[in-house]
């Protein structure tokens, strides 16, 4: 009976290897730039276009709001402090406009500073992305049914957190598309709905580093099988990468200041991006 389970589970392994190598390949960019994944075989991108419609209703909106809020508080005198000096009021629309109108070029260095961050942490714990999965199931061909239900259990949860990693795609991909809609929040003192907007962001640009990261060191650790302890740390690793959002919120929650840890954030991203362009 052992026996037979053992070849039903080796079955179901020799099946989705098929699958998962080529899934190893380009996770980061395929997160990171879902649209391009999705849209392969058309050989474009509909973000650009989606996000130029949405760039126009979001300007047209920051300049309807900026437009009311300053004839309410210099003309009505219904909202705000009327003896404040417009100029803040003209600085904040000018950030939001900049930043809708620059986000592309402001998500693609952060697209390059998170690639290149993925990259460097790999290199650093020792992950070999040159992974030999047939050996590793001939492996556990002859290390019986307990080795076969963990291997099995572990290539259920990379199938798991790999379609999370697509709805992290389309998650960000959204973002990007509606982020000059949130600009509008940057009119108000208090950053408004951009303020929780960047924290999902960046929120969810993090879970992917921590996601690849720990995905790559599970796998590394599972296909060890010369060490059994390996392979109860890369299925802890694996189901740890599943959990990373949850995780994530605990601590990534927007604050009830002005935003500082974001701009923090964001203001660096920017900086770093700007520092590699003039080293360019």
């Amino acid at each position: 009976m052992e026996v037979i389970l053992v070849l039903l589970i080796l079955a179901l392994l020799n099946g989705a290897i098929a699958f998962i190598d080529e899934m190893l390949q380009e996770l980061v960019s395929m997160t990171l730039y879902a649209d391009r994944y999705m849209l392969s075989a058309g050989g474009n991108s509909m973000v650009g276009t989606l996000f130029d419609i949405m760039l126009g209703f979001g300007v047209s909106l920051i300049i309807l709001k900026f437009l009311k809020k300053g004839f309410a508080c210099y003309v009505m005198w219904t909202e705000g402090d009327p003896d404040t000096e417009p100029s803040g009021l003209v600085l904040r629309f000018v950030e939001a406009v900049v930043v809708a109108v620059c986000f592309p070029t402001l998500y693609r260095w952060l697209a390059e500073v998170t690639e290149e961050i993925i990259d460097q942490l790999m290199a650093a714990i020792g992950v070999s992305t040159n992974y030999d999965w047939q050996a590793w199931v001939n492996g556990i061909s002859s290390l019986g049914l307990v080795t076969a239900i963990f291997g099995l259990v572990f290539i259920i949860c990379y199938f798991m957190l790999y379609f999370q990693f697509l709805m992290r795609g389309l998650e960000i991909t959204i973002l990007r598309i509606g982020l000059p809609m949130a600009c509008v929040g940057l009119l108000d003192n208090d950053k408004g709905v951009f303020k929780a907007y960047m924290n999902k962001f960046f929120q969810s640009t993090f879970a992917v580093v921590i996601q690849i990261c720990l995905c790559k060191l599970g796998v590394g650790m599972m296909l060890n099988i010369g060490f059994n302890m390996n392979m109860f740390w890369g299925v802890a690793c694996i189901v740890l990468a599943i959990k990373t959002p949850a995780f994530l919120r605990d601590f990534l929650v927007p604050t009830g200041g002005g935003g500082g840890a974001i701009n923090n954030i964001y203001h660096s991203v920017r900086l770093v991006g700007m520092a590699k362009s003039m080293a360019k």
